[in-house]
């Protein structure tokens, strides 16, 4: 029986799936674990009331586990994991935490105002991290296979790239050579190009918050 997920719909196109990475990181798992579902998407300027009933707080993702909706992506692909265990997508203990810093900094980045204030070298230090990373133990974060740190990090590099480039000009730089391998390697996935919000609908969801 496929698995029902609640995810976010696009701005503007309520029938469309929207631009939430921790959406895709569900997404991404499910497709990854081969496990059916089907989508609920979720306009946000308008939450229906039955999602608002089973998930009082309103946020996405959620997922229908034995009759009980589950939020908070780490907790979905955790259960999703244990209930699925083939193919594993396990990462090390000693590759978990890379580039977990990586969606904050950029956060910081997109939304300054002030050149100065040093967020492009904190986002610029993390991402030569990851490069350092995957030069010694690429092409994916734990080796030759891609496992859950990488579908946790492959939609925040989307958004990432898309929207630095849009709102800011801005695009890593080239001597990053790992870190662009790694994105051409994760948004060819058959997995990515099925889960992943268009570009318009990712610059259309960050614009409130970038203009803010």
């Amino acid at each position: 029986m496929a698995l029902e997920v609640a995810v976010k719909a696009a701005v503007g196109a309520p029938n469309v799936l929207g631009d939430c990475p921790f959406c895709q990181r569900v997404l991404l798992t499910l497709e990854e674990k081969k496990v059916p579902y089907s989508t609920h998407l979720i306009n946000f300027d308008e939450k229906p009331q039955w999602f608002l009933d089973v998930n009082p707080e309103g946020k996405v993702p959620v997922i229908k586990f034995d009759d009980k909706w589950i939020s908070d992506s780490d907790v979905i692909v955790g259960i999703l994991e244990e209930k699925y265990p083939q193919p594993s997508l396990v990462t090390p203990p000693e590759s978990a935490s890379v580039g977990s810093k990586i969606f904050g900094a950029f956060v910081k980045f997109l939304k300054s105002k002030d050149p100065n204030d040093g967020s492009e070298q904190a986002l610029l230090a993390e991402l030569k991290d990851l490069d350092e990373h995957l030069k010694n133990h690429g092409p994916f974060v734990a080796g030759e296979k891609v496992t859950a740190v990488d579908l946790s990090l492959a939609p925040k590099l989307y958004h990432l790239v898309i929207t630095l480039e849009h709102f800011k000009n801005w695009t890593i730089p080239q001597d990053l050579a790992h870190v662009h391998n790694y994105t051409k390697l994760l948004f060819s996935l058959e997995s990515f190009e099925k889960t992943k919000a268009a570009k318009e609908y990712v610059i259309a969801g960050w614009a409130p918050k970038v203009n803010a």
